[in-house]
């Protein structure tokens, strides 16, 4: 087959359907990008067995043809052809000719046989929320999904649609983040989408406008159609911790405080943190000002913001990393703490509506 591009539009196709390929697979040709051409149109498909990333651009060709080229190699010979037009020709022998201008290379190619096929999950159960939104709902949610596999269900977020409210929410066992919208949908979906697939749709979706992602469910599937990519992912099994359970419904002590001012401090707090010395942060809540320490082997810390505090005083330990991107997340000026005593998780919400909720558990402080 052969077929003449432009440099930009495969490049790029490139680059974003790789992210599903895996460095090393014991399935050789999973290592590849698998090429399709057919009616002028080359379909580039990247797959590792639990995430797939589809797209077509358009090319200049009348052949059909089909086949699996290394998607390293291929990808760094594109991007590196400084040309506005590339001819790709592969032959009989399975060898993939890459021309531009004055400059020739040959790397191989495997038969698009070997390739495995990659599940169908358009059943026609459906639902579509703008682009914009989704990203946001991700970005806002994801570093509460766990990161080891002692309860794998958790290495995913769910999605939890049901009377119109679309929940996105993520846990650890330190912490609770859930995102929550208005959608048009009156049908219920309950189910888990891994971190590792969430993150890359987050960097195929767009930052605004009205444009939508249009996703369709089926029983271990989900397919999110975005733009001109097509992304596949396998759905986590298990069953999800119950996350309205766990959020407290009351609150003996509110906190309002400006979020830039309490993330520059956290910050300066991680500076005497690391694997070797680890320490909670405390946070005393008392008289209109937050009095925050932190001391390790590397040195102390001792800082006071001021804030609005009603209610009870409260002494109070966290795990500085968790306490941190809670509130970068909240991506607001000023944030709400409620909270409950030293020992029961602190809630971080909006200073107006329920936009997001998050928990960070508490750590024990010992006696000084």
């Amino acid at each position: 087959m052969k077929f003449v591009c432009k440099q930009t539009e495969l490049n790029e196709a490139l680059a974003n359907v790789s992210r599903a390929v895996p460095q090393k697979s014991p399935i050789s040709a999973l290592e590849g990008v698998k090429l399709h051409l057919e009616n002028g149109t080359l379909e580039l498909t990247g797959y590792d067995l639990e995430l797939g990333i589809l797209t077509k651009i358009n090319v200049q060709s009348e052949d059909v043809g089909e086949c699996i080229l290394n998607s390293k190699l291929f990808s760094d010979f594109v991007r590196k052809m400084p040309f506005e037009t590339i001819e790709i020709e592969v032959d009989e022998n399975l060898s993939a000719i890459i021309r531009g201008e004055n400059t020739e290379c040959k790397i191989p190619a495997m038969s698009a046989d070997e390739y495995p096929t990659i599940p169908n999950s358009d059943t026609g159960d459906d639902f579509a929320v703008p682009q914009s939104m989704l990203k946001n709902m991700i970005e806002q949610t994801i570093f509460a999904v766990a990161v080891v596999d002692n309860k794998p269900i958790l290495m995913g977020e769910l999605f939890d649609v049901m009377d119109k409210n679309f929940n996105l929410v993520a846990i650890d066992g330190f912490r609770l983040a859930v995102r929550s919208e208005t959608i048009d949908t009156d049908n219920h979906y309950n189910f888990v989408v891994k971190a590792k697939a969430l993150s890359e749709i987050s960097k195929l979706l767009k930052d605004e406008g009205d444009e939508k992602v249009t996703m369709h469910v089926s029983k271990k599937h989900i397919t999110f159609e975005i733009g001109k990519y097509t992304v596949l992912s396998r759905l986590l099994e298990g069953e999800f911790h119950n996350y309205k359970a766990s959020i407290p419904a009351n609150h003996s002590t509110e906190v309002i405080v400006n979020t830039r001012n309490l993330i520059s401090c956290l910050e300066r707090c991680m500076l005497l943190i690391n694997e070797k010395a680890k320490a909670p942060v405390k946070c005393n809540f008392k008289d209109g000002i937050i009095k925050i320490s932190c001391a390790t082997s590397l040195g102390k810390l001792d800082e006071e913001i001021k804030a609005d505090i009603s209610g009870s005083q409260v002494m109070i330990g966290f795990n500085c990393r968790y306490l941190l991107d809670a509130v970068k997340a909240s991506e607001s000026d000023q944030v709400r703490f409620l909270l409950n005593g030293g020992l029961s998780p602190m809630k971080i919400v909006p200073m107006d509506g329920n936009a997001y909720t998050f928990l960070v558990l508490p750590m024990r402080l010992k006696d000084e």
